[in-house]
């Protein structure tokens, strides 16, 4: 039995994560949020890389340097594509390799769930 939700725009979601925002004399095409102890920053760069959607010039990311052991392989070593649900399940279990890794695997959850809207299944 499949439950259906009604996606709701979340103001409140928005507005706190725009309280922690950090001022700054970095590119203005980023944004960075203060979570916990660390900046984290967000830009055209992560956007891409997270949502796979592109805008304007394809930012060229072949120079990134692929790190072993990523979030991917660690969570979910056997998917190429993960899904939300798949997610969620990980972030329940709360069974992290690092402390910071929950901090990244929520901000994705976030990104897609409340900001992109995406449905789980």
């Amino acid at each position: 039995m499949s439950m259906h939700r009604e996606m709701r725009f979340s103001g409140g979601v928005i507005h706190r994560m725009l309280l922690r925002e950090l001022d700054h004399d970095w590119p203005t095409d980023e944004i960075r949020f203060l979570l916990g102890n660390h900046a984290v920053m967000f830009s055209k760069v992560e956007f891409c890389l997270v949502t796979g959607l592109h805008f304007g010039v394809v930012l060229d990311t072949s120079l990134y340097v692929a790190v072993e052991n990523d979030i991917h392989q660690q969570y979910f070593p056997r998917a190429d594509e993960v899904s939300l649900e798949e997610l969620r399940v990980v972030l329940t279990l709360g069974e992290f390799q690092e402390a910071y890794d929950v901090a990244k695997l929520c901000l994705i959850y976030m990104l897609n769930w409340i900001l992109m809207g995406v449905d789980e299944g």
